[in-house]
């Protein structure tokens, strides 16, 4: 799907670099943007599909999810670093200096953002979009004594670099294509290791792809949960 570079009337006020390039690199001839829809501003409605952009956290969206998924088709679209180049601003706005993030981001770092909405995912009118992207991530000096964890630097914006991939979800042999075939039966330890995840992102996977019915608990192995894939598929 190619984008429109400068799409007309598109609604950039107070949102930023990163939701502002990433909508125009979604938009098509005929799209409308910031609509609203039952009381909630979309960010784009092609013919009757809402696609909502989220670089931020996912769960203050479960309201509109909730409220427009029984009616609407919904797809929620959401931006993944895969690489990130890290600018630091100097006090008048040019950059001091930039690195690349030695971290990585993958398509299962979705399962971060979407762990406290999983069951609205599943509903046959929600789809669910990852971009790969590579990214700039601006930062501005603030003080110590105000961010020490992070040395008195905070992120000022994001900026879109590309989109390298893109990736849809809409039924459960989507969400059940990043289990690896070999696990037919697993643990989320045995997740981690197949998909070299940590053990908390591996739980967090297995937490959702339960509650979307892509796996199903069976029991116990040892004093760890245990999934089964095969076990879903019969139940479905």
């Amino acid at each position: 799907m190619a984008g429109n570079p400068s799409p007309p009337n598109i609604g950039l006020l107070n949102e930023g670099p990163l939701h502002a390039a990433l909508k125009s690199w979604y938009a098509e001839p005929g799209d409308r943007f910031e609509v609203r829809v039952k009381g909630f501003v979309v960010d784009i409605v092609r013919d009757d599909l809402l696609l909502e952009i989220q670089t931020g956290s996912i769960w203050p969206l479960k309201h509109k999810l909730r409220t427009l998924s029984p009616s609407h088709r919904i797809r929620l679209v959401y931006p993944i670093a895969q690489e990130k180049r890290i600018a630091r601003l100097a006090a008048d706005g040019t950059t001091e200096t930039a690195r690349r993030s030695p971290r990585k981001g993958r398509v299962e770092d979705l399962f971060w953002a979407i762990v406290g909405i999983p069951a609205l995912l599943s509903h046959p009118n929600v789809s669910f979009e990852v971009l790969m992207i590579r990214e700039e991530e601006a930062r501005h000096f603030v003080g110590k004594k105000r961010r020490r964890r992070s040395k008195g630097w905070e992120v000022a914006e994001r900026r879109l670099v590309a989109v390298v991939e893109r990736r849809v979800f809409d039924r459960p042999s989507d969400w059940l294509s990043l289990v690896p075939p070999e696990l037919s039966l697993f643990t989320t330890r045995d997740l981690a290791e197949a998909l070299g995840l940590r053990v908390e992102l591996a739980q967090r996977m297995a937490y959702c792809l339960r509650h979307m019915s892509a796996i199903e608990l069976i029991g116990k192995r040892g004093r760890a949960n245990l999934y089964s894939v095969d076990a879903a598929r019969r139940l479905r």
